[in-house]
């Protein structure tokens, strides 16, 4: 015989139904859920829709995980990182693009490599890093896979530092290396240039590496990808041939300011990231010099001391092209500098014939004039430089 177990039900249960405080919600006669208000609903991220695609200013008050959808093409995009007026959209529908605040510079170290150390030709191999968070010496992190380079370029992803071109001897060379931020290690061959450059400017945007010039009579704009190992094009040509000039990236733009061309330049010059050609004149530095002292923000590129005995700091605003004002000073540490890098808040430079083994750094925040924060391991000059 099969027992049956009743199950007890409160009848007055039945008679506590409605909307308000401590009602059990009944479907109405079309099985829908009776209006209620949303305020009291909890534990639900809501979503955002617009007609266009989110920007880094869209500020979701649901925070990370928030999903937007554009109602124009039905593409959607998930916040991963709410931060106010530089939030992050991730696309995760079949489009592309990813929204996302632009940044050139680093948050964790920069980086020298390669070069002379002294007047003469004596060869530096080790790829040095220092610390962007704290002020202290520089450390080994590798070695330079083909043997030094000097006066190779100075190009970055997130990912990667590419030793582009530069000098071995005599020659100049097409060779386009990497190493990895991630874990030290050395330099690797991964492509090449269309010609054998020396003392060359380097550009980065979010996809791709950009050479500008490099070596008297040279005027050629490279150009190679950083998501594949692939060989550069020729996009295009800069304005003069001026060679040891420092480079700087804004979100659009790669930029030349100065360089050598006897005597020293003071162009500013830019060419385009999103449309391949040539180089613009735009504005220039407040005094003609070279040297590959220059870092960056977001809104401005920065060029530091250099050859033709300057030891200006000059600031120039991307949004309005105009001419760079004077910031600061820095030691004059003749030709030959390099180790670029940039922090937020910080520009960085090593090296120079007269600068001994110092790192330099001034501030992006408030104008003023460099300091002597720390030590390279190697004293060099006309080395390469980057940052992650």
């Amino acid at each position: 015989m099969t027992i049956l177990t009743l199950t007890k039900v409160d009848v007055g249960m039945m008679e506590d139904v409605g909307t308000s405080a401590n009602n059990i919600i009944q479907l109405d006669s079309n099985a829908k859920i009776p209006a209620v208000d949303g305020s009291l609903v909890t534990g639900v991220t809501s979503g955002v829709s617009g007609s266009s695609d989110p920007t880094i200013s869209t500020n979701p008050s649901g925070g990370v995980g928030t999903k937007f959808k554009n109602t124009t093409d039905g593409e959607i995009f998930i916040c991963t990182d709410a931060t106010a007026g530089a939030n992050i959209w991730i696309n995760v529908g079949a489009g592309s693009g990813n929204v996302q605040p632009w940044f050139f510079g680093g948050t964790q170290y920069g980086y020298i490599y390669g070069g002379n150390s002294g007047p003469a030709t004596s060869y530096v191999l080790p790829i040095e890093k220092w610390s962007m968070t704290s002020d202290a010496n520089s450390t080994n992190a590798g070695d330079m896979g083909l043997g030094c380079t000097y006066n190779s370029s100075c190009q970055r992803s997130s990912t990667y530092g590419y030793i582009v071109g530069g000098h071995q001897g005599s020659p100049r060379t097409n060779n386009i290396q990497k190493f990895q931020f991630s874990t030290d290690g050395d330099s690797t061959d991964i492509a090449d240039l269309t010609v054998a450059v020396g003392s060359a400017v380097g550009a980065s945007s979010s996809t791709h590496c950009y050479t500008l010039a490099g070596g008297t009579g040279f005027n050629q704009i490279d150009k190679f990808p950083t998501a594949s190992d692939a060989n550069a094009t020729d996009v295009g040509d800069t304005v003069n041939t001026g060679t040891q000039g420092g480079g700087f990236s804004s979100e659009t733009y790669g930029y030349k300011a100065g360089g050598w061309g006897a005597p020293c330049l003071d162009m500013i010059q830019k060419v385009s990231f999103a449309t391949d050609g040539n180089a613009v004149d735009v504005s220039n530095l407040t005094v003609a010099r070279s040297g590959r002292t220059t870092s960056c923000t977001e809104t401005h590129g920065y060029k530091g001391p250099g050859e033709c005995s300057q030891s200006t700091i000059d600031k120039h605003n991307f949004a309005s092209g105009a001419n760079a004002t004077d910031v600061g000073d820095g030691p004059n540490i003749g030709w030959g500098t390099g180790g670029c890098a940039s922090s937020a808040a910080s520009g960085y430079w090593t090296n120079g014939v007269l600068s001994s083994n110092a790192i330099n750094k001034y501030s992006h925040t408030t104008d003023g004039n460099a300091t002597d924060i720390a030590d390279i391991v190697t004293t060099r000059n006309e080395s390469g430089g980057c940052h992650n």
